[in-house]
């Protein structure tokens, strides 16, 4: 007999079906899985990298601290012979360097991208974009052997005038003090890591002021503004985060950069506030010293590059974090 299945009673859900088993699976599925996991393993394999690369460097670390104690970080001497390693000075003319370097790089970088995103014709921007594309791929040193080679000198000479000008004036006069005769200096750094910096600035840059909306430039200039009042009153407030965040990536990029600077920046590790004097970065120092360091001594540079590390971990995350805000800001995801 067959058995009738009485209805759902009016306006009951009808109950869901029962859940497949087994069956075939749709196309792609093992492909798309395979992905997810080795995307997943690579992201991973980053993290334990980076954990890694910290470990090795506080392991190797751990005699200078253990000798010199965490004060060491902040101590302005650095005197192998005596038995000194502190790495504060180092830290500071490594900070006074990048700062130089923003000083040059960012108005240039920011005209440049204007230049490239407001006034140069189409058919001009993309041989621009190229030529400051090709600077960032240019190595290091190149830059460096470029400067020792053929501006250290006359730019020894712009020191002497500049110092002869303001030597009478307070603050200035020892800022700007007496120069390097070879040219070799903090200025020099400076200017090396200024040029090195200007092409990631100069990309992040235009690409902040290329997502200020059509509609905001064009509803300026109908009111009769210039070129130049809708750049200050539609495009700068508008990528006011962006460019900061470009900023402070290229400051992380100074801050790190190594054989340019150890090339041109004539190798003291006595503190000065004279940007015409010799001095040293914490990448420097680590590179000129290193391969004849021993004991104490390998392990403060060691520890020199876990203090690197760390700035430059800072600093990403202070301009991630920026860029986040500034994207949350234009809901962007």
């Amino acid at each position: 007999m067959t058995q009738v299945l009485d209805p759902p009673a009016s306006g009951a859900a009808p109950e869901p079906p029962p859940p497949l088993v087994g069956g075939p699976r749709p196309p792609g599925y093992l492909a798309d899985r395979t992905f997810r996991i080795v995307a997943v393993l690579a992201g991973v394999m980053v993290l334990v990298i980076l954990a890694l690369i910290i470990w090795v460097l506080f392991d190797n670390s751990l005699e200078w601290f253990r000798e010199e104690g965490i004060g060491s970080v902040f101590s302005l001497d650095w005197a192998p012979n005596e038995g000194k390693y502190g790495a504060g000075a180092l830290v500071i003319m490594t900070l006074m360097v990048a700062v130089i370097a923003l000083l040059l790089a960012v108005p240039v970088s920011v005209g440049i991208a204007l230049f490239i995103n407001e006034i140069a014709p189409r058919r001009a921007r993309l041989p621009i974009v190229f030529v400051v594309d090709l600077l960032a791929a240019i190595p290091s040193v190149v830059f460096g052997l470029w400067v020792l080679r053929q501006l250290a000198s006359p730019l020894a000479d712009i020191y002497a005038d500049v110092h002869n000008l303001v030597k009478d004036v307070p603050i200035l006069g020892d800022v700007f003090g007496d120069p390097s005769a070879s040219g070799l200096a903090i200025m020099t750094a400076g200017i090396v890591v200024g040029i090195m910096i200007m092409p990631i600035v100069t990309a992040i840059t235009r690409e902040v002021f290329a997502t200020t909306p059509a509609s905001q430039k064009e509803a300026t200039l109908a009111m009769g503004a210039t070129r130049w009042e809708m750049i200050r009153g539609a495009i700068f407030p508008h990528s006011r985060s962006g460019v900061v965040a470009a900023v402070i990536i290229g400051f992380g990029r100074a801050v790190g950069e190594t054989i340019a600077v150890a090339l041109v920046i004539g190798s003291s590790q006595v503190l000065t506030e004279n940007v015409f004097a010799p001095g040293d970065t914490l990448a420097s120092i680590i590179a000129n010293q290193f391969g004849e360091a021993s004991g104490v001594q390998r392990s403060a540079l060691i520890g020199f590059g876990l203090v690197l590390l760390a700035m430059t971990i800072v600093l990403g995350i202070i301009a991630r974090s920026i860029l986040r805000r500034a994207n949350r800001r234009l809901g962007i995801a």
